[in-house]
């Protein structure tokens, strides 16, 4: 039906397009644009989770752009807070890795004053990376860009900055900024990204504690995290803190190995995730925690998995939580604010000829449990203990007794508990208040990648 529909309305709309009012062919133009939208139309009928929601083929605008064409297509249930899970790509831009897109080297979040200034505040900055050379650090707070004050759309200054920058640097007062300095940020350039950002082992009342900063499930990752596993495995770890506070996902092979070097030995060789398709495919993928990832000679042994999660942990790091979750009751502790919750993974498909230099990723599966649990799409993967990160105070080096998403850790490491209202209130008095803040990682929760 779509094949005859193309060739037969849409084939004379092409042909009364194919002089444009300057008298210039276009028909080669029109025919590609038609061809490409037709070939995805076709792919979701077959391929798409949500192809019920589709809107009917008479309905479409056929000439629009691929990504506006996708935009009128997807069902609500493939979006959330703005994102869209299902996306185009060109061939050239997902061929990049993220660390090969010129970049100032740093993440932040957006923050507002109380007088309704906004700033831009450093989460992490990476090695070797302009940022780093300027002398930005995690807490550095970004005011001005060029002299002009920065507004609440200017995450572009970490996503895609594209030339040097004077940044003015300020701290907080009690309604708005002071300024402390300038800095001369040189051009946006390649940095080598290390998503596996931070590990190291630290001691608490006698026990050996592992921190883990893990910022995107990378599809080349597998050396480093095989090589940090390796190392845990041979030596005594009491409790491991996972933190994904600024992770949004990715790959869900590198999900599975991370979840397997984690996972209790009686896990090994059962269910880890199931990705269940639509109706007309009619058919569930099972991934399990397979021993041949381990990194030791056998699973690691430790007594308490806390995983520390914002609103900006989503997607593959969801994954990692609600799968292992059915392997740890009692063990698994999540601390911080309820994740993203995407629930779902997307599949690249390709055409060369009906789609040159075009990547579809198509959300294709719902994601669950060996219990079969995938209801978060809503309100996310919830808390054991709540707090959140305090943009307006000090930061604290990460994964350190400074960094107030550690405290409460900490505290139940030592005591079995959490703090109770009255050590809240304690904490709340020296800065660690609970405050919701918007991340530029939040934009676009990355994709849950099967490969």
């Amino acid at each position: 039906m779509t094949k005859r529909y193309v060739h037969g309305i849409l084939g004379a709309l092409v042909a009364a397009a194919l002089v444009s009012s300057c008298g210039e062919d276009r028909s080669g133009e029109y025919y590609a644009l038609i061809t490409t939208q037709t070939w995805m139309y076709e792919t979701m009928q077959q391929e798409y989770l949500y192809y019920q929601d589709m809107p009917e083929e008479n309905k479409l605008d056929f000439f629009k752009k691929p990504s506006e064409f996708l935009s009128s297509v997807v069902s609500q249930k493939d979006k959330k807070s703005g994102s869209t899970f299902s996306h185009i790509d060109s061939v050239y831009v997902t061929s990049r890795a993220a660390s090969q897109t010129p970049t100032f080297g740093f993440e932040g979040s957006m923050v507002r004053a109380s007088n309704g200034s906004y700033g831009i505040r450093v989460l992490y900055v990476q090695e070797n990376s302009p940022a780093k050379e300027v002398g930005l650090e995690r807490g550095s707070l970004i005011i001005a860009a060029n002299n002009k004050k920065i507004n609440s759309s200017d995450l572009f200054y970490i996503t895609a900055p594209e030339e040097a920058y004077l940044f003015t640097l300020g701290k907080f007062n009690e309604t708005g900024f002071d300024t402390l300095q300038t800095v001369q940020m040189p051009a946006p350039r390649i940095v080598e990204n290390e998503n596996l950002y931070k590990w190291n082992i630290f001691e608490v009342n006698g026990k050996n504690v592992a921190y883990i900063l893990y910022n995107e499930f990378g599809d080349n990752d597998t050396q480093n995290l095989s090589n940090m596993f390796s190392q845990l495995s041979g030596q005594t770890i009491n409790d491991i803190v996972l933190d994904l506070r600024y992770n949004p996902g990715g790959y869900v092979n590198t999900a599975q190995l991370i979840s397997t070097n984690l996972a209790p030995q009686e896990a090994m060789g059962n269910v880890f995730l199931k990705m269940t398709h639509n109706d007309k495919i009619n058919r569930t993928d099972i991934l399990n925690f397979e021993p041949g990832l381990l990194s030791g000679a056998a699973s690691l042994n430790y007594e308490n998995l806390y995983i520390i999660t914002s609103g900006n942990t989503a997607s593959a790091s969801e994954i990692v939580i609600n799968c292992l979750k059915p392997y740890m009751a009692g063990r698994l502790i999540q601390v911080g604010t309820a994740t993203f919750g995407k629930n779902v993974a997307q599949q690249l498909y390709t055409d060369e000829v009906q789609a040159p230099m075009l990547e579809f990723w198509l959300t294709n599966s719902l994601l669950s449990n060996a219990e079969d649990n995938s209801d978060y799409y809503t309100n996310g993967l919830l808390p054991d203990y709540e707090i959140s990160e305090n943009l307006k105070g000090e930061l604290g080096e990460l994964g350190t007794a400074q960094d107030s998403l550690m405290i409460p850790i900490l505290k139940h490491i030592e005591t079995g508990s959490f703090p109770t209202a009255e050590t809240e209130e304690t904490l709340s008095r020296n800065g660690h208040e609970k405050y919701n803040f918007n991340s530029s990682i939040d934009i676009k929760p990355k994709s849950a990648i099967l490969k």
